[in-house]
């Protein structure tokens, strides 16, 4: 193998050359790049903190340096992204080099048995694959070092050690003509990056398999590694020795003695001669005594994760991050990461500082890991001051406050949150804060701590008033949980549409609910001609505006009265696909765009800045109107259709004649006006008597199953209550409620609704049969399962479990549909004004609540991917989670305003000034006046309302979208959003909504 000219006394003369000098020049190669390199990283530092003084003492100022850092920085995070694990080329690149790595150590293992000196000659076929993977090594380096921020630790840490002793003999290779195998056996040290790949595959996702697999991979790359230098050495020989004391032995012979060794039974048969070899197995036994005993790797796991995870957050200029803490676990962390890196919100480049007060287990540092060109964790408490100052939350864009929702104690968890938020805004009072509460009676501590400011972007998501609200206002209006959520929370819609089977049942998922400066060419302009204006001509459709008034402040109105007219700079709420489209609002010039009809040539104009005309209406008219409005909106019903059928009558554009005849009757409101009022009610005057064989005289009403007992935390009914007793209903249209559930829960929380009218308790449960038919659940409207059972300790699927036997119970109940019962279904299914096409319908109309969205699986029977995520069940508006509300904290972040206007849109007329009184007297007041003022009442209110086939209006042709929104908006002064249909079934009614502003759908 190693005869050239001379014949056979030039082999001999190669193996001792390879002994003595050829192994020379490959070591001092290696060990020059390791120390220059480390020599250049010191002395560059040392030059740039010389050139820094010396600049900062002749009092000089640089301006290219920032923009040559900030251009550092970009390209820094760029490759970060790259290499990371997270995106699907730092997946292949992290894959693709543990491959090489195994690739490179079985040839040397080849390599190693059929040679027995350790130079080989460029006529092997290996050495040459062996070349690609090292040139591969070499890019990927490359890139480590560049997105390395400590260029110096990169040097000095162990892959890159074994990059310098793997790669650098490569080199050294093409110039000696020979291939050294000295120290390829380092390559075995990469197996201890096999953990972190099975992690990423999803191979490994309990902590037992992970711990199992890194005290693996430590084992076998150490025995590896330690039978490679061992071989190394006997078969070299000890350089300082006169008399050669070399001995030949294979790898395997080395690895053997290994494991011997270790095992401490030493049977003899395998020895070292060499000093270095023996000096090595001595360190070797007592290293690997206690490292395969498991111990050392545990203690350094612990102490290392607790230095990194106790360092400091390093804010770079030009780079926004957020502060997320609170309720940090594996859970939360997941759903945050994936709502707030959502494809939707565009805001990916800002980063995520995780600030627990716990060490994270395996997993979550897993999530950390995939994460790590977005989010970093350190621990610790905004409780502490120098923690706030190790994340440095004064340069923070906000803090976000995670809650558990499902906490068995929620008053513990509200109140702990509103202590950090306390801690934060006394020592940082100018960041903004978005916190998550559990019940409503403990947001109005929030507004008493000192530099709490709405104006900078300060809000609270509640999730009892949301969820409640929304699930009652559901009853009313059918499918609009869906809806809503669909509207104001972003989601994938392509992650949808992948796990959905029926692509047709979430069209619109791409309409999200946005907010932009309207154009000062509306000033002066009703809502109703500026909606209209962008609908036909901007293709946008506006929702609501903010209305500033310097006595009230700004209040959101939705779709106000002809006497509001548009001001200076108002701000709109639209419902939109992209920000892009937005900004045709804001650059429409009736000058330059009154002629063009396609809305994508809607741009910025050159037309100098208009001077705002004064508006025709005195400000006083203004505020007049404001106040009758009362924060909400004025004389509209938001339409929400189910059927293409339109309503011929028409009503007056105020709808006056409606409220007036309900105050004729002598009508109580409470205090405010905004809700509907009674005196306080006994509970025993409210519990139904149940008399056997008989029922009782329930029709159309709202059946709520509440499970919870005498120890569970209250839900807070009242947030249930209040959107279905706002006053903008008239009496006659109020549904009568009745409450199904145990006497001791229903006790504790009468205390909070006994003051509004038409509630009813019935002692019972909705596993019962019997109770439910007791309820006349089969002639009620809708039926709505809340549940007040906290989740235990690793119950993450049997907090639902009552929920869902109750819904199943319910399902399972078959009517007779007799023309009676269809009757009263037509009522149900339509609105209060007008009633639908006549459905059977076997099943009673429900809504569940699900503590955690994957449970929405045990509604469906089938076996597709449909039935993993619920879709279906959620697309229908019949299940409801607590997991679509999480979202809601990233929208918040985003927009302010968005929050506020869902609020104004399901919560029924809830103001802080209410909250606070609530708190403090726990219950509404009567009106001490009998005069009920007309603007509070007739404000906006949510409607499904049924269309009617016309010929006046359809004229016997097909409607649009687009139509059914005009004419709407024209006739009847009605703002339609969305639109509600029905399937072609007639074993099951199965609907799903649409939100579309293009006017594309043709029914």
């Amino acid at each position: 193998m190693y005869y050239h000219e001379v014949g056979g006394s030039w082999d001999e003369e190669i193996g001792s050359h390879c002994t003595e000098y050829v192994q020379l020049a490959f070591m001092s190669a290696c060990l020059s790049i390791f120390v220059g390199g480390i020599l250049l990283i010191l002395m560059f530092r040392v030059i740039e903190y010389t050139l820094k003084s010396l600049f900062k003492f002749a009092g000089f100022k640089t301006r290219r340096m920032p923009r040559l850092n900030l251009w550092k920085r970009h390209f820094q995070v760029w490759v970060v992204r790259m290499i990371s694990a997270q995106t699907v080329v730092g997946r292949i690149l992290v894959i693709l080099v543990f491959l090489f790595s195994i690739g490179s150590l079985i040839i040397y293992f080849i390599n190693c048995q059929s040679v027995k000196q350790f130079c080989l000659s460029f006529e092997d076929q290996t050495v040459f694959v062996d070349l690609f993977f090292n040139l591969f090594f070499l890019f990927y380096f490359g890139l480590r070092f560049f997105a390395a921020s400590d260029k110096l630790t990169f040097w000095v840490e162990l892959n890159s050690i074994v990059d310098f002793f793997t790669i650098t003999p490569v080199c050294i290779s093409f110039y000696l003509g020979r291939n050294w195998l000295g120290l390829r056996f380092l390559r075995a040290l990469r197996l201890m990056e096999l953990p972190k790949i099975l992690q990423f595959l999803q191979i490994t996702t309990t902590a037992t398999a992970v711990k199992l697999s890194k005290l693996l991979a430590v084992s076998v790359s150490t025995c590896l590694t330690a039978a490679g230098f061992l071989h190394w050495i006997e078969n070299s020989g000890d350089p300082w020795a006169y008399t050669k004391n070399s001995q030949s032995l294979t790898y395997f012979d080395c690895l053997y003695m290994i494991m011997v060794t270790m095992s401490t039974v030493g049977y003899g048969d395998v020895v070292v001669k060499t000093s270095l070899g023996r000096s090595f197995i001595i360190i070797f036994i007592i290293a690997g005594l206690m490292l395969f005993a498991n111990l050392v790797p545990e203690m350094v796991d612990i102490v290392g994760s607790t230095k990194l995870h106790k360092g400091s957050y390093v804010a770079v200029k030009g780079r926004k991050y957020i502060v997320v803490c609170g309720y940090i676990t594996l859970h939360s962390v997941t759903t945050f990461l994936r709502d707030f890196l959502a494809p939707g919100s565009g805001q990916v480049a800002t980063e995520i500082v995780f600030l627990g007060e716990n060490d994270p287990g395996l997993e979550l540092e897993t999530i950390f890991r995939c994460y790590a060109a977005y989010s970093t964790f350190f621990q610790g408490s905004v409780m502490k001051t120098e923690d706030l100052q190790r994340v440095q939350m004064g340069k923070a864009e906000a803090c976000l406050v995670l809650a558990d929702t499902c906490s068995a104690n929620p008053y513990i968890e509200d109140t702990t949150n509103i202590m950090r938020v306390l801690s934060i805004k006394n020592h940082f009072p100018n960041t903004k804060v978005i916190i998550q509460i559990i019940q409503s009676s403990n947001k109005v501590y929030l507004p008493k701590i000192p530099n709490w400011d709405w104006r900078r972007g300060d809000s609270i998501i509640c999730f009892a008033e949301l969820k409640l609200a929304l699930i009652a206002q559901s009853c009313v209006v059918p499918g609009l949980t869906t809806l809503l959520t669909s509207l104001f929370i972003r989601e994938d819609s392509k992650k949808l549409i992948t796990l959905n089977k029926h692509l047709h049942e979430i069209e619109g998922q791409d309409y999200k609910v946005m907010t932009q400066l309207l154009s000062n060419d509306f000033i002066d302009m009703s809502f109703k001609d500026v909606a209209k204006l962008c609908f036909l001509k901007l293709d946008l459709m506006l929702l609501a505006i903010e209305f500033r008034s310097g006595m009230q402040g700004n209040s959101i109105l939705i779709n106000p009265p002809s006497i509001i007219k548009l001001h200076f700079d108002t701000m709109g709420f639209f419902i939109a696909k992209s920000a892009v489209q937005l900004r045709r609002a804001r650059y429409y010039c009736r000058q330059c765009h009154s002629d063009i009809l396609n809305p994508e040539l809607i741009v910025k104009c050159r037309c100098k800045m208009k001077v705002p005309r004064k508006s025709s209406i005195s400000l006083s008219d203004k505020l007049k109107a404001a106040q009758d409005s009362s924060s909400l909106v004025v004389s509209r019903s938001l339409g929400y259709f189910p059927f293409l059928n339109f309503p011929f009558q028409t009503d007056s554009e105020d709808r006056p004649s409606e409220i007036l005849d309900d105050e004729h009757e002598k009508t109580t409101l409470d205090s405010s006006g905004m809700f509907h009022w009674c005196k306080a009610v006994p509970f025993d005057k409210a519990l139904l008597k149940r008399r056997k064989g008989q029922s009782n005289d329930m029709r159309d009403h709202i059946v709520v199953c509440v499970f919870g007992d005498a120890t569970s935390a209250l839900i807070g009914l009242r947030n249930f209550v209040m959107p279905l007793r706002a006053s903008n209903f008239t009496l006659s249209e109020l549904k009568d409620i009745v409450f199904l559930g145990s006497l001791d829960y229903l006790h504790r929380e009468w205390e909070f609704i006994q003051n509004f009218p038409k509630l009813f308790l019935l002692r019972g449960s909705a596993l019962s049969c019997a109770d439910l038919k007791a309820a006349n659940i089969q002639f009620c409207s809708m039926c709505a399962i809340l549940s007040a059972h906290a989740r235990g300790p690793g119950d993450q699927i049997l907090v639902d479990t009552k929920s869902i036997l109750a819904t199943l119970n319910i399902r399972s109940l078959h009517f007779k549909a007799n023309s009676s019962l269809v009757a009263r279904m037509e009522i149900s299914q339509g609105t209060i004004d007008s009633p639908s096409v006549p459905i059977l319908s076997k099943r009673t109309p429900i809504i569940t609540e699900l503590k955690i969205a994957s449970n929405a699986q045990f509604f469906e029977q089938s076996n597709t991917n449909e039935s993993v995520y619920g879709m279906h069940q959620i697309s229908r508006g019949t299940v409801f989670s607590d997991s679509f509300l999480d979202a809601v904290m990233c929208t918040t972040y985003h927009n302010h305003h968005v929050l506020a206007l869902l609020q104004s849109l399901v919560t029924g007329g809830t103001s802080p000034e209410l909250e606070e009184y609530l708190a403090e007297e726990a219950s509404l007041s009567g009106s001490t006046s009998n005069v009920v003022h007309f603007g509070s009442r007739n404000r906006c209110k949510l409607a499904l309302l049924a269309l009617t086939d016309s010929p006046s209006v359809a004229d016997g042709r097909l409607l649009f979208f687009g139509d059914i929104y005009n004419l709407a908006l024209e006739l009847l002064g009605i703002l339609c959003f969305g639109l509600y249909r029905q399937k072609d079934e007639t074993s099951l009614i199965e609907n799903r909504k649409i939100c579309d502003c293009s006017a594309t759908y043709q029914f």
